[in-house]
């Protein structure tokens, strides 16, 4: 769908999931564009497209609900058409009632859905597929000779590995959610370390022993937090309040921020290597959302 006016023009398209189960799906997406009077393309929540309202999140407060690659790719879509000033509403009709139906309501986005994303892509949920791509990719990296694994939750993670070393396509493994099943793979070969590179939002459910991190079958790991830290969250001091890992983070100092870091950091690492029962020594690099150090344990010597 599509119309215009002559400030103004909207299109829809309707959101195919495929064989992911998602709420959002068959929902329609509008996204209407007019001139502003800079230079800049920037951005508002029509209806069914939420507001943060709490700090933690990828945008501040008060922001539209839209993440920093979505706007990203957005404005690079808009830039190919003119370098004149753009304002992009998103609208989600029926997003404020599906969004009672997810996290967003903890997590701080007020009034509808939020438009997520760190590549772009959406990538087909099946079980089985899934377990099969990762059981090649641990065999491939085996083939190929690789000993000094690492494995992270998805982008920000791999990111963050490939910054801080130097890796081949082969040594870094995409888990997605599925670190039970990964982790169980692994005591078939022999390696001579493992790596775990990611935000603490996935990697510290690890260390409360839930082994599928996806939303839907884990609980956020705040109460692992506040007891490392003593945070506040959820009563008193810093972090009471905060609705994500993200934003218990951001409100301790440097010094704090790092303890609370690396406790969390050497809990993953005695949960992964309990689960692994081998001799191969086990590291973990916590990272935010920007990809800086929040926290780590064990010896990263191998990937320097």
């Amino acid at each position: 769908m599509s119309a215009s006016t002559p400030t103004a023009v909207t299109a829809a398209v309707r959101k195919d999931a495929g064989d992911d189960p998602d709420v959002t799906d068959g929902l329609e997406v509008v996204a209407t564009v007019s001139w502003n009077d800079g230079g800049e393309v920037t951005f508002s929540a029509g209806e069914g497209v939420g507001t943060v309202s709490k700090p933690g999140l990828q945008v501040p407060p008060g922001e539209p609900a839209i993440n920093p690659v979505p706007r990203r790719m957005i404005a690079a879509a808009v830039r190919q058409v003119t370098s004149r000033g753009l304002h992009v509403q998103i609208a989600i009709p029926g997003g404020r009632e599906i969004a009672g139906r997810t996290f967003n309501p903890r997590l701080g986005i007020a009034g509808g859905l939020s438009i997520l994303g760190t590549t772009g892509i959406v990538r087909p949920y099946c079980t089985r597929a899934l377990h099969d791509a990762l059981r090649c990719a641990v065999d491939v990296a085996v083939a190929c000779g690789q000993t000094a694994l690492v494995l992270v939750p998805g982008a920000i993670g791999a990111r963050a590995a490939r910054a801080r070393f130097s890796l081949c396509d082969q040594q870094l493994i995409e888990v997605g959610n599925a670190w039970g099943f990964v982790l169980d793979l692994l005591p078939r070969h022999s390696w001579r370390a493992l790596l775990l590179v990611g935000h603490p939002g996935k990697l510290a459910k690890l260390a409360a022993g839930q082994w599928d991190t996806h939303s839907r079958r884990s609980d956020p790991p705040l109460g692992l937090l506040a007891e490392l830290g003593g945070t506040g969250v959820g009563g008193q001091g810093p972090g009471a309040g905060a609705a994500t890992t993200e934003g218990v983070f951001a409100v301790l100092d440097k010094r704090r921020r790092k303890e609370v870091g690396d406790a969390l950091a050497a809990r993953v690492r005695q949960a992964v290597a309990d689960r692994l029962r081998t001799v191969w020594p086990v590291a973990v690099l916590l990272v935010d959302m920007s990809g800086q150090t929040l926290g780590c344990d064990g010896d990263l010597s191998p990937w320097r």
